[in-house]
């Protein structure tokens, strides 16, 4: 029987997982999120297997899945913003344009010590905003524990013009990705054949 643990305290990724049926706990990982790396990709996948590995070092769980998302814009990373004029800076480099949306996943599967390392990347394009636009976005609260500054789920999808890819992504976590290269390992995380838990 498969224990399934979310090393992630995001209520958006708990509310992703939950909508495609798979039953978990949350043990978050505490660890300092630093980068090393400056390309995305790279960068999401570190952070994702470091929070993973830290989880299942201390938890009982059979699978541990490890997450962490960014934005990518003008060749910058962009991770939560540190105050209200950081939220500003950011939406300035997002508004009238199209930036990247990149999640890393990390999944390790103890049982049979096989490791899944991938990072998902959706283009989302954003509608030119004003100063007034921003400051009352960033007014409401809502970008300051997300990435980018954003939230797409929220008042902000008012800006967003279109995306290429992955919705769930955007959101913080590619389910249907997960899902599929799980399932590939021979572990399905919807089959009845789990503990309960969320």
């Amino acid at each position: 029987m498969e224990k399934i643990i979310l090393a992630s305290g995001s209520p958006r990724r708990k509310e992703l997982l939950r909508q495609i049926g798979i039953n978990f706990q949350i043990e978050k990982a505490e660890g300092e999120e630093c980068i090393t790396s400056q390309i995305p990709e790279e960068a999401v996948k570190e952070l994702s297997a470091r929070k993973a590995r830290e989880v299942a070092d201390r938890s009982d769980g059979t699978v541990i899945i490890g997450a962490d998302t960014l934005v990518a814009a003008e060749g910058q990373i962009l991770g939560k913003p540190k105050d209200r004029k950081d939220a500003l800076r950011m939406l300035r480099m997002l508004q009238g344009r199209e930036h990247q949306v990149i999640t890393g996943v990390t999944v390790i599967l103890r049982k049979s010590g096989q490791i899944i390392n991938f990072a998902e990347v959706t283009k989302v394009h954003v509608y030119p905003m004003t100063g007034e636009q921003m400051e009352r976005y960033v007014n409401s609260g809502e970008p300051m524990d997300k990435a980018g500054a954003y939230g797409i789920q929220g008042s902000f999808a008012a800006y967003v013009s279109g995306i290429e890819g992955d919705y769930n992504n955007v959101v913080g976590l590619p389910v249907g990705r997960l899902y599929q290269e799980v399932l590939a390992k021979g572990v399905d995380l919807l089959s009845p054949e789990r503990e309960g838990g969320i």
